[in-house]
């Protein structure tokens, strides 16, 4: 029987963050209900996806290749929570996530994306995710040394040799370059004018014309071209404030070790990597019916199909494997079923979880629970203007259960109604704020909302344009 081996040095050595995997599903769980409301049961099944990847990598080698994921559809109406749940989850273990649509793609021979470009702007993901966490690694030590290039120019150190060049800079001893380094730290020094050599912004531009699949050629072409000719240096003047950004981007670019980072990346890529396919019902032939347009959707499952079993994908950084990234598809499923999907696609995605539409009592947890809560961005911008924004809890009720109706009678897109109802609603304060308005605290009540919002709902035509 086969042993379950903890190992404890593959974190350090792929720079997977340890602290983020340790979550249990019922933490997910908790940190998932911060950001959105009901959903219990998808939240359960993305829960267990995520938990279940740290423990495949704690299982021995020989079985681990074998343990893949189980990809996971969501089927509901817009705006229920589908994608930012997958955001969320994504963010929460810090792991590399795009989101794409699948009407985007088309099948081979006609015009549009290939379905490995998906892949490729993971692995693009992955890799600014790493590098931005070796940039804050080595901030410090750049900055150390942008201080000393720029102390450098000020004040050069006082040289042995006897110079009588009357044009060569002061020197400054070592004491007096450390009462500088002080005034420099204060920000004695940033308005003061000073030459850097910097890379020229200016490069030939190569654009690649042709059939699909020509972008990622072009972004190799560029790649390639710019190692054969390296941008041109040239000299300005900016102030120091100016040049210590400038000086600060390339010192760090100097201090991280690229290798490492695409290495570290493609891994990250192949094991922790989502892929959320938004709108996969779309692609759907619906009632099965194979002809007309619905040959070039079965031509997209059909390329999809690969990639979700398991495949090798070329990207600019090298081959990544996709057999153990997540994928993650959703759909309304308004006109066509899953089962609609080829059967090959349907094995592939194993678990289903139907999302509910949003309730009343769903809409005010919303406008009020989350970190993110409509009602507190709206708290928050005002703030800034000086002005206290209030709602009695009856006026958010009234304003759920607009929100309610007015997705019951026209179009039901959830929680985005709620956009669309406190722009109209906060459409006066936020013009007016902050010269025409006089008191600095004002509380919406039931009347207000009824006032600002009832005439449009009673006028269906109007409503359908407004919200």
């Amino acid at each position: 029987m086969d042993k379950i081996v903890p190992m404890k040095n593959e974190t350090e050595k792929t720079g997977f963050p340890t602290q983020d995997w340790e979550l249990t599903p019922s933490d997910i769980v908790k940190e998932l209900d911060k950001y959105v409301i009901g959903q219990e049961e998808a939240k359960r099944i993305v829960a267990i996806a995520l938990r279940n990847r740290w423990r495949r990598r704690k299982v021995m080698s020989q079985l681990r290749e074998e343990i893949l994921p189980n990809n996971i559809i969501m089927i509901g109406p817009t705006g229920v929570g589908k994608t930012e749940i997958a955001r969320r989850l994504a963010k929460l273990v810090n792991a590399p996530f795009v989101k794409v649509e699948a009407t985007k793609y088309t099948e081979v021979g006609y015009v549009g994306r290939d379905v490995e470009s998906m892949v490729r702007d993971l692995v693009e993901r992955s890799v600014a995710m790493v590098k931005q966490e070796k940039t804050q690694e080595k901030l410090e030590e750049a900055k150390k040394a942008t201080e000393e290039k720029i102390l450098n120019i000020l004040f050069p150190k006082k040289t042995k040799s006897i110079s009588f060049d009357v044009d060569t800079p002061e020197t400054v001893t070592d004491e007096s370059r450390e009462k500088f380094r002080e005034l420099y730290r204060a920000g004695y020094f940033d308005s003061k004018l000073i030459e850097i050599e910097v890379e020229s912004d200016i490069s030939p531009p190569i654009q690649i014309l042709g059939p699909f699949g020509m972008d990622e050629i072009g972004s190799s072409i560029q790649d390639m071209m710019s190692q054969l000719f390296p941008k041109k240096r040239v000299k300005r003047k900016m102030t120091v404030a100016e040049a210590r950004n400038q000086i600060l981007k390339e010192e760090t670019e100097k201090l991280i070790d690229m290798e490492s980072v695409v290495k570290i990346a493609l891994e990250r890529a192949e094991n922790m990597g989502i892929i959320f396919i938004d709108e996969i019902d779309k692609i759907a032939s619906h009632n099965g019916r194979t002809s007309g347009p619905d040959v070039s959707r079965e031509g997209v499952q059909r390329d999809l199909l690969p990639i979700v079993e398991g495949t090798t994908v070329n990207t600019r950084y090298g081959p990544v494997k996709t057999d153990h990234i997540l994928f993650i598809a959703s759909g309304a499923f308004h006109v066509s079923k899953p089962s609609d999907l080829i059967p090959e696609l349907q094995g592939r995605f194993p678990i289903r979880v139907e999302l509910k539409s949003l309730t009343e009592d769903d809409f005010v947890k919303i406008l009020t629970l989350p970190e993110n809560a409509l009602i507190k961005q709206y708290k928050a911008l005002l703030e800034t203007e000086g002005i206290q924004l209030e709602f009695d809890p009856e006026a958010i009720r009234e304003i759920a259960s607009i929100a309610a109706k007015v997705n019951e009678e026209i179009t039901n897109i959830g929680a985005r109604r709620l956009h669309t109802i406190m722009t109209t609603l906060l459409e006066d304060i936020l013009f007016d704020a902050p010269n025409n308005i006089k008191e600095k605290k004002i509380t919406v009540t039931v009347k207000m909302v009824k006032e600002k919002l009832n005439k449009i709902i009673e006028n269906v035509d109007l409503s359908k344009y407004i919200l």
